[in-house]
């Protein structure tokens, strides 16, 4: 809910002398800053100070608030937690983020299942499954568990299997894993569930690093083989082995031995910042990866590395005893109590001063710094093109803080039917999971003006609805910091005309064409601006621009991909293809099938009363 009436001296007021955490919210109900306080009243009470001294971004987004709310907390430790849980949550602009879009691999075991099986996943959640990793190799993750099956006969499938006679008449004739000699079929009652169990338990002590004794057990089967003269299965026993061998060199997996340490250092300058990290696991390093950190300006590197450890040991499965760092986080006696608490047995974080310990360190060092001037200019050249073009129409429309864009496009698929396409970007970075198509229901034939009303009209009436309305879908909710139009004064005018009927107040530009159909500047406010054709800018509307013709043509393709002539009488109710074709035959046009009467209908050859009812009330509803 917008929080227009919120007064935000008098809420200042009433904060508690308590911890807690505090949600900044803008003016349209987006949290834009996450923050945790020993002292809620002092901490949230001091943005709103001018005496109190502020980075820049603090300010920006001081700017911003529109309204906070609170949730009071018993203790420091558990305002952190309920911190980090939001941050992730709703990546507000404004928190500093682990910019991490990589997502790991895990070998996932479902004890909760009678007939546990074993499997790939990316996600670690809460459903009393165990966990193994993250592997760096999804390669990795698939030969351990091929390897796992063929060794162990656990399942992989996902059938719903429960002990007892009655569940198990009821499931399937045994699969082809079974007759590769992979699974066991428990869906058949062939193993126990106390076997089945034994043999999980081994799967665990592998998953924990006990490769020897999967070893032993094959090189004792592949010895008793050779004695009895099966040397086909010898061999096979022997290639087990080898894969046990090639597994074990390629996991990337935690352990619980004594010498697993996680090694992190940070290194960045004024508009980036690079987390190294190293694993350490039975005293070897087995893996290492690089993390790029956002919102960091005006950020100190101990807050940086603070936000760091909470959000990526937040949900992991595995925390190592020791964690090696360049330097002290912000809050580290906390941080350790939550990751001890985490791990239910004490996690330090340690920062060496001398030593192979410290050396370590130093060499996560020395790799951070590496990594950040090799795509120093990488990130410049991708700020440029996205955050930076921004910028750049920012500054020749004379507007400010844009960060949400939608373009618009109309197609249309001979004069009987029309769709159109919203694209979104947000920092100059496309929004695919945002675009939205529309098929034209109240235009008939290719009026471009009058179908673009429509689309805008629909787009924003749902967008109002469910900002009043909490419990609709909410694809709408979000409205734009600029709308980009296809075309000049006629589309921008349409669009604006829209959003005054609708008491909206959102900047507009045109993307006006040259003679060649190429992009040449924007209009906005009743003047053409020039624009460089060698600018990021420029490029970034042609992007936009592009990406707006093509989801509409693709949404074409769509739709004659599953007939040659697809009309908006397709969704009406009752109407197959023999009566389309019918109503097309007996009326010269769309407008004259949408004014008939339910008697001229009912003439239509192969309608009945029904039929010629749900065509007249498809039309008026």
């Amino acid at each position: 809910m917008n929080r227009s009436d919120f007064d935000i001296e008098e809420e200042l007021s009433k904060l508690p002398k308590s911890p807690g955490v505090y949600m900044m919210h803008d003016k349209d109900d987006v949290i834009i800053y996450v923050g945790k306080a020993v002292i809620l009243r002092n901490r949230v009470r001091s943005y709103f100070r001018e005496s109190t001294k502020k980075s820049v971004k603090i300010q920006q987004m001081v700017k911003n608030i529109a309204w906070f709310e609170y949730v009071v907390t018993d203790s420091e430790l558990e305002a952190l937690v309920l911190e980090n849980n939001l941050i992730k949550e709703n990546q507000p602009k404004y928190n500093t983020m682990l910019k991490d879009d990589k997502t790991y691999p895990y070998i996932k075991v479902t004890l909760a299942d009678d007939f546990p099986r074993i499997t790939m996943c990316r996600k670690v959640i809460k459903d009393n499954a165990k966990y193994f990793g993250p592997f760096t190799s999804g390669e990795a993750v698939r030969e351990t568990i091929d390897l796992l099956r063929r060794v162990y006969k656990v399942r992989g499938c996902r059938m719903k299997i429960e002990s007892g006679e009655d569940s198990l008449k009821e499931n399937s004739k045994k699969c082809l894993y079974y007759h590769m000699g992979q699974c066991q079929a428990p869906c058949e009652g062939l193993i126990s569930r106390e076997d089945y169990g034994r043999n999980i338990e081994k799967v665990i002590g592998f998953l924990n690093g006990d490769h020897k004794a999967v070893t032993a057990d094959l090189s004792e089967k592949m010895q008793a083989a050779s004695d009895d003269m099966e040397y086909e299965k010898a061999m096979e026993y022997r290639d087990l082995i080898e894969s046990v061998r090639k597994v074990s060199e390629k996991q990337k997996i935690t352990d619980t031995g004594d010498e697993n340490r996680d090694i992190i250092a940070i290194a960045g300058d004024n508009e980036s910042v690079i987390v190294q990290m190293f694993f350490v696991r039975g005293g070897k390093i087995v893996g290492r990866e690089h993390y790029y950190m956002q919102h960091t300006d005006d950020e100190s590197s101990e807050d940086i590395l603070a936000a760091f450890l909470m959000q990526f040991y937040s949900g992991a499965p595995f925390i190592p005893k020791e964690i090696l760092l360049s330097e002290s986080p912000s809050g580290a006696d906390l941080i350790e109590e939550w990751m001890s608490s985490q791990m239910g047995s004490k996690v330090s974080l340690t920062v060496p001063q001398k030593g192979k310990k410290d050396k370590l360190v130093k060499l996560a060092e020395e790799n951070a710094r590496i990594k950040l001037n090799q795509d120093v200019e990488k990130l410049k050249r991708d700020h440029d093109r996205t955050r930076g073009a921004v910028e750049e129409i920012e500054k020749i429309t004379g507007l400010s803080d844009i960060h949400r864009m939608e373009a618009y496009d109309i197609s249309n698929i001979s004069g009987f039917e029309s769709v159109g396409s919203m694209v979104v970007y947000e920092d100059g970075r496309p929004k695919p999971n945002e675009y939205r198509k529309f098929k034209i229901k109240s235009v008939e034939g290719p009026n471009d003006y009058a179908s673009m009303e429509e689309v805008l009209t629909r787009r924003f009436e749902h967008g109002i609805a469910e900002q009043e309305d909490a419990g609709l879908p909410g694809k709408f909710s979000k409205f734009p910091d600029l709308i980009l139009m296809d075309g000049g004064r006629g589309q921008v005018n349409i669009c604006e005309e829209v959003l005054n009927t609708l008491g909206l107040d959102i900047p507009v530009c045109g993307m006006v064409k040259d003679d060649n159909h190429r992009t040449r500047g924007l209009y906005y406010n009743n003047v053409e601006l020039p624009i460089s054709s060698s600018s990021e800018g420029f490029h970034l509307i042609t992007r936009i621009q592009d990406e707006a013709h093509r989801f509409a043509i693709t949404f074409h393709r769509k739709l004659r991909s599953r007939q040659q002539v697809h009309s908006i009488l397709d969704d009406i109710p009752g109407i197959g293809p023999a009566r389309r074709k019918s109503l097309m035959k007996s009326f010269e046009s769309l407008e004259d099938i949408r004014n008939a009467t339910e008697e001229e209908l009912l003439a239509v050859q192969g309608f009945n009363r029904q039929a010629a009812k749900s065509v007249y009330d498809f039309f008026r509803k």
